[in-house]
């Protein structure tokens, strides 16, 4: 359903839910006037234009939807980002999945909880004494819900061990992860083996991700499972890889004991490659590499064991993360789902305690940008967007680009726009900062889009055939038939959609 909203509508009904508040591909082809009549689409009716008495000849959405020929349903929606004035609409109140950007609303929600200049941290605690050289008690890396700590930081983490003069430990290692819901994936759905679902605790290290890489030289495999990073490689025993001889599965994982125990296909590895596996046990993953990282430096450390500090122990070290704002902006950047859903459970642990799940925080944002962000119609699964059981409105979502403009906009990323044969128009006079979404079969967009006029509009695009999504076989939702040029084709979509609007509206 397409629809009008008036400037009286908006301004009677709608602008007092806004008082309350102060990661995809670029798009793919240039934003050129199509020759349509400009009378919205079929079905629709849009606000009048400020264009004068003359109007741009462009294509109707609709005309633009039908030939992206997506299938499904497509929802948008458009509006003045200074007065709220939604100039167009269609199917905008259809909850579809949102995709990554719920990452936009994760990052309002924790802005809004935390503060922009919140920093989580990473400690390392002593029970007992250290004599000569020695800790007569327990030795604790602690987790507070930093999801940006990898290997480099650990290292320095080793030092300070080293630094206090400590050359041995007596009594237990413990990595506690207790300051977050420990679960063992984001959305249960995805295959098992891809690295942006992994595990979620407390304590995150290289955004709970393993390093597997393989080279076949003289006949046969060599292996490597490490914990790589700028300066660092060191290797890890707990995440397992064993070679099988067979053509599918590619992957298989269980959990065994305290490993992660990995096989893959021989017939899918080439002459060699490296990849990403997500970690199922972050604490032993943690744990693990400090006590490597602190061998090198000569000192010795139990085996690591997942566990909880009991309080009054000593703090060695506090080690803290850059400001939330930068994080914020960090995963809106590279849309990392580990760092959301962290982020996200951390500002529902501040605002009512510990979660007891993903489900039930996901829940305590959606209410609160219900309340917060006139998002009424929207309702969330996760903060990454990964699941696909989310729901969230167009107009929703358009609304709250308006209302959250201060907190959100400075800290999109641009979004480069296209020619019809896909290169980069660095003189186009559209500019857009928006947050991108993809999951099989679905795409959205929604941001800004500043027009050649100086107009700011912000927007939300949904589009998803949820059908064909849900005829996906678990072992090809890596990779299904069909998901790229869909991709491709919703990209070109959106693109025409903000070229239309650039044209009626910003020109």
């Amino acid at each position: 359903m397409m629809r009008m909203i008036s400037k009286r509508f908006f301004l009677t009904a709608g602008f007092s839910a806004l008082a309350t508040m102060a990661c995809a591909r670029a798009p793919e082809r240039s934003l050129r006037p199509q020759g349509r009549p400009a009378h919205g689409s079929a079905g629709a009716t849009t606000a009048p234009s400020t264009a004068g008495p003359t109007q741009p000849k462009v294509a109707s959405a609709q005309a633009l939807i039908a030939r992206a020929e997506l299938g499904g349903k497509v929802g948008f929606a458009v509006a003045d980002a200074k007065t709220g004035l939604v100039l167009e609409s269609g199917n905008g109140r259809t909850g579809l999945p949102p995709a990554s950007v719920t990452k936009a609303v994760t990052a309002l929600y924790a802005l809004a909880t935390l503060g922009a200049g919140h920093r989580f941290y990473t400690e390392l605690r002593l029970s007992g004494t250290i004599s000569s050289g020695v800790l007569q008690g327990d030795l604790i890396l602690k987790g507070g819900g930093d999801p940006t700590l990898d290997t480099d930081r650990m290292a320095e983490l080793a030092g300070a061990l080293k630094a206090a003069g400590l050359r041995e430990v007596k009594g237990k290692f413990i990595v506690d992860g207790t300051a977050l819901p420990s679960l063992n994936e984001i959305d249960r759905d995805q295959p098992e083996h891809v690295g942006y679902n992994p595990a979620i605790s407390g304590i995150a290290l290289n955004f709970n991700r393993v390093h597997f890489e393989w080279k076949r030289a003289g006949g046969k495999w060599s292996t490597t499972m490490d914990a790589r990073s700028d300066r660092y490689r060191p290797n890890v025993r707990f995440a397992k890889m064993k070679i099988a001889s067979r053509d599918a599965p590619v992957y298989t994982y269980a959990s065994k004991g305290q490993e992660d125990h990995w096989s893959v296909s021989a017939q899918a590895l080439g002459k060699g490659g490296s990849r990403w596996l997500p970690v199922r046990q972050p604490e032993l993953y943690a744990g693990e590499v400090l006590r490597e990282l602190a061998r090198a430096q000569g000192v010795s450390l139990p085996q690591p064991q997942k566990g909880a500090a009991r309080g009054g122990e000593r703090v060695l070290l506090r080690q803290q993360s850059a400001e939330l704002r930068s994080i914020c902006q960090d995963f809106l950047k590279y849309s990392n789902n580990m760092m959301t859903e962290m982020v996200g459970l951390a500002a529902t642990a501040a605002r009512s305690g510990r979660p007891v799940s993903l489900k039930a925080s996901a829940g305590e944002m959606s209410r609160w940008a219900g309340a917060t962000l006139g998002m009424g119609s929207s309702r969330f699964v996760d903060h990454s967007g990964l699941g696909e059981d989310s729901r969230a409105t167009a107009e929703d979502m358009a609304k709250a680009l308006v209302a959250a403009r201060s907190e959100i906009a400075p800290i999109l990323k641009p979004i480069a726009l296209r020619d019809a044969k896909g290169r980069v128009k660095k003189d186009h006079p559209i500019d857009v900062h928006a947050k991108t979404g993809t999951l099989n079969f679905v795409s959205a967009l929604a941001g800004y889009a500043k027009g050649a006029d100086g107009t700011v509009m912000s927007f939300a695009i949904f589009a998803a055939d949820t059908d064909r999504r849900a005829r996906i076989k678990r072992s090809e939702r890596e990779n299904p038939k069909g998901a790229r040029s869909w991709n491709k084709r919703a990209k070109v979509l959106q693109q025409d959609l903000i070229e239309r609007w650039g044209t009626l509206y910003a020109s």
